[in-house]
C-alpha cells in the first residue's frame, strides 16, 4: 500500500476521533454568547504618508491631501498639482469590543483603496472611525506594520509576497465613545447557543435550573428554552449582582446533545472528516481503474539497395490497456466509522476516490448521515 496514503488514513482516523461528536461536559461560556454583549464594526477613510515612492497620484488622493493641508492653514492654488507619490488613500477598519471605555486602545487594519503598490514604511494620519449610526467612536493614527513586500524589475517582471497593501497598527486607535450595552435592559438574560440544537437548549436550561435550585414541577423556573438557539434566564436587576450572577452561571458545566451524523469533505484540499455517529446500510462497492495509453510513433520503410521503390514514412499506433486490480468490499448493516475507514484503507483508495465512494453511498441511500462539501 502507498505509504503516503497510509499516513493520510491515519490522520483521517485521528481527526475523526478528535472532532467526533462525543458527548462530554463543557462550560456554558464556551457554548453560548449573551444577547446584547457584542462587538461593533468601525470604518474610516484616511491617508498614509511617508511611503518610499509606492504611493499614488489619483484624483481622490489629491483631493484628500488638499483637505488635510487646509486643516493646517495651507492652501494650494487650484492649478498646482502636488506630486504625492509618498501618499496613499486607505480604508481603516476595526472591531470595537463590548464594554470598551473611552481612553482604551484597540487594534486597527489599514488597507489601500487606490493604486498604491505597498504601504510598508508608511504612517497613518489621524483618522476618525465611525459606526453604522455615523458617530465617531475611535480615532486612529500610527506607524503601520506590513508583513508583505514587493519588488519589480525594469523589464516589468515583479514578485509579491503576502499582501503589501494591507497593514496593521496594534493599539492604533483610541476609543472616544462608549456603545451602550443591552445587558441591563430586561429582567432576564438570553443565552444564544453557538450551535443551535433543540436537545442542547433543553439540556442547558435543565442544568441551570438544577444548579440554581429551581423546581419546574412547582412552577419555579429560572431558565426556559425559547427555541433551538436561545435560552432565557431570569437575572437580578442590580448591576453588581447581575455581573456576579453571570460569573457564576458561565462556569457551570453541562452536556451538549450529540451532534448529527455528518461527513465533511473539503474538495479543494482533500480533507475528509467523518463523525462518530455515521453509519452505513448494507452495500457493496467495487473500486478499480482502467488506464488506456495511446502512443504514436513514425516508422521509415525503404526499399533494399538496388531495388525499385520509394522511401515511405508510416504512422504506427500503440494502444495499451491496463486494468488495475479491481476489488469489491461489502458493508454489513450498521457499519461504524472504524469499519468504514478500515475497508477503504484496505482497498487503497486515494482521497478523491474516497469522496466519490461517499457520494455514491449517499445517492444509493446507504449513508446514514449528512454529507457536507465545503
Amino acid at each position: 500500500m502507498n505509504i503516503v496514503w497510509q499516513k493520510l488514513v491515519n490522520i483521517l482516523i485521528l481527526l475523526a476521533l478528535v472532532f467526533a461528536p462525543v458527548v462530554q461536559a463543557q462550560k456554558i461560556k464556551d457554548a453560548v454568547t449573551i444577547q446584547g454583549v457584542r462587538s461593533n464594526q468601525l470604518v474610516g477613510y484616511g491617508l498614509v504618508v511617508g511611503l518610499p515612492g509606492t504611493g499614488e497620484q489619483s484624483p481622490f488622493t489629491e483631493q484628500s491631501f488638499r483637505a488635510m493641508l487646509s486643516k493646517f492653514g495651507i492652501a494650494l492654488a487650484s492649478n498646482v498639482s502636488p506630486k504625492i507619490n509618498n501618499v496613499a488613500a486607505v480604508a481603516v477598519t476595526a472591531d470595537l469590543p463590548a464594554f470598551a471605555k473611552p481612553g482604551q486602545k484597540i487594534d486597527i487594519t489599514v488597507s489601500s483603496i487606490g493604486e498604491s503598490e505597498s504601504l510598508r514604511g508608511g504612517t497613518l494620519m489621524q483618522t476618525f472611525l465611525k459606526g453604522m449610526d455615523g458617530n465617531i467612536y475611535a480615532v486612529a493614527q500610527g506607524s503601520l506594520v506590513v508583513s508583505g513586500f514587493g519588488a519589480e524589475g525594469q523589464d516589468g517582471s515583479r514578485i509579491v509576497a503576502n499582501t503589501p497593501t494591507v497593514g496593521r497598527i496594534p493599539n492604533g486607535a483610541v476609543v472616544e465613545r462608549t456603545v451602550k450595552s443591552g445587558l441591563m435592559n430586561n429582567d432576564y438574560l438570553t443565552l444564544n447557543l453557538n450551535y443551535p440544537d433543540f436537545s442542547t437548549a433543553k439540556n442547558l436550561a435543565d442544568t441551570i435550573n438544577q444548579r440554581l435550585g429551581a423546581d419546574p414541577d412547582k412552577g419555579y423556573v429560572i431558565a426556559t428554552p425559547i427555541d433551538a438557539a436561545s435560552v432565557r434566564v431570569s437575572a437580578p436587576r442590580d448591576v453588581g449582582s447581575r455581573v456576579g450572577f453571570l460569573a457564576t452561571l458561565e462556569n457551570f458545566d453541562f452536556e451538549p446533545a450529540r451532534a448529527p451524523a455528518r461527513v465533511v469533505i473539503n474538495s479543494r484540499t482533500g480533507t475528509i472528516v467523518i463523525g462518530e455517529d455515521v453509519r452505513i446500510k448494507p452495500a457493496a462497492i467495487t473500486h478499480g481503474g482502467l488506464t488506456v495509453t495511446i502512443a504514436e510513433t513514425q516508422t521509415v520503410s525503404q526499399p533494399n539497395q538496388f531495388a525499385e521503390g520509394d522511401t515511405i514514412v508510416t504512422e504506427q499506433s500503440i494502444v495499451d490497456v491496463n486494468l488495475d486490480d479491481t476489488r469489491m468490499f461489502k458493508f454489513e448493516p450498521g457499519v461504524s466509522l472504524d469499519n468504514l475507514v478500515r475497508a477503504v484503507n484496505e482497498v487503497g483508495a486515494a482521497p478523491g476516490d474516497l469522496m466519490a465512494i461517499l457520494e455514491a453511498l449517499r445517492e444509493a441511500g446507504a449513508l446514514q448521515g449528512e454529507l457536507v462539501v465545503i
